[in-house]
């Protein structure tokens, strides 16, 4: 008999890659959109939303498939 699904074994790796996975649909909407983004009256460049999405959609997808194995 196999073991339960592999969801249940690694589920704090499993929350992790969804908030990351969330992050980098979030800059992607902003991307999209064309939503500015201020801190402490510094306005953020849509390229920062781009290397957003590399590194936390690549996490995401990192985490996502580490929590399969």
């Amino acid at each position: 008999m196999k073991p339960l699904t592999t969801i249940t074994a690694k589920p704090f790796t499993t929350v992790a890659a969804i908030l990351l996975a969330l992050i980098a649909v979030l800059h992607v909407v902003r991307l999209v959109f064309g939503w500015e983004v201020t801190v402490n009256t510094i306005g953020i460049p849509n390229w920062a939303s781009v290397v957003g999405v590399i590194v936390a959609g690549g996490l995401a997808w990192m985490l996502w498939v580490e929590a399969r194995k």
